[in-house]
């Protein structure tokens, strides 16, 4: 099959996004696309959603901060990034010769430091839409993350919102006891979409030195082994929502990219998958088109929602 007929069958809308097919590469397991360049054409992709970008540089956590797991790996790089200046210098200008939509992922310690990237990201061309991390703490509520709490999430998405007219996504924590009613208080004011779920906080331990494995002693987990969770939760939020959601979790394959969208995801984003195989996302873009052949779909959007119970 062409590029251009899979392009057809397998093309989205997400909140105003127009994407040729419904595959995006996760913040932060993506560098800043130029680190895939060689190994296919990045037009090919759905969408780029870059690494996290806060206002200004920052360093991160120490090491070590990465560590493999069984069916996963655990990340606690502290959300290191450029700043949005050095990205719109240094990176933005590679990523604008593709024909493929750019999306900015945004994170902030307060209200304010959101609102300021959505500011500065409105005015720049070649950024389809922005991606806001609510599971980063809140320095105004004790450092409790934003994500876990209905109403500072939606205070801080009404605060991004009043500053941009580009669509918004709104990445949402697992770790809290009602994720559909967070995605209802950011759909409220304004969010165009949501992604979901951000990693599981989890951590490992040294036997030999009874020590944390990761300086930070907590990090994230991500990988197949929360897939079920990620499933879950996104056929819980598909069920609650009018606006379109965006499956993350453990998505290795095309078939676990179909599990997704039968449970309601418009679209899907790859993360870990691309660390094991950097191809994953051409691999899964172009298993999704087979099976709309083997089993005479023509269309992608007829299997979004479409989970029999």
């Amino acid at each position: 099959m062409t590029l251009d007929n899979s392009k057809s069958r397998l093309d989205v809308n997400i909140g105003g996004i127009e994407l040729k097919n419904p595959v995006m590469t996760a913040s932060g397991t993506f560098g800043f696309g130029a680190e895939f360049a060689d190994l296919f054409d990045l037009s090919r992709l759905g969408a780029i959603i870059v690494k996290g970008l806060s206002l200004l540089p920052a360093p991160g956590n120490p090491p070590p901060r990465i560590i493999e797991t069984p069916c996963g790996m655990l990340n606690a790089i502290g959300l290191e990034n450029i700043g949005i200046e050095a990205f719109v210098t240094n990176k933005l200008p590679f990523l604008q010769q593709f024909n493929t939509p750019v999306i900015v992922n945004i994170y902030g310690k307060t209200s304010e430091e959101y609102a300021a990237l959505a500011a500065r990201i409105d005015v720049l061309d070649g950024i389809a839409a922005i991606e806001v991390n609510i599971s980063c703490p809140n320095v105004n509520a004790g450092g409790v993350a934003f994500g876990v709490d209905p109403a500072a999430a939606a205070a801080v998405v009404a605060q991004v919102r009043k500053k941009t007219t580009k669509p918004l996504i709104v990445k949402l924590s697992p770790n809290v006891t009602d994720i559909a009613e967070i995605a209802k208080s950011v759909e409220g004011e304004g969010a165009d979409s949501v992604s979901l779920i951000n990693t599981i906080t989890g951590m490992m331990i040294d036997i030999e030195t009874r020590k944390p494995v990761l300086a930070n002693i907590t990090g994230g987990l991500s990988g197949p082994a929360i897939k079920p969770v990620a499933l879950r939760m996104v056929w819980q939020v598909a069920s609650a929502v009018k606006i379109p959601v965006i499956g993350i979790g453990g998505i290795m394959t095309a078939e676990d990219a179909l599990a997704f969208i039968i449970a309601g995801a418009a679209a899907v984003q790859v993360g870990t998958a691309s660390f094991v195989n950097p191809r994953a996302c051409i691999d899964i873009i172009e298993g999704l088109s087979a099976f709309l052949d083997n089993h005479h779909i023509p269309h992608i959007s007829e299997l979004t929602g479409s989970l029999i119970i």
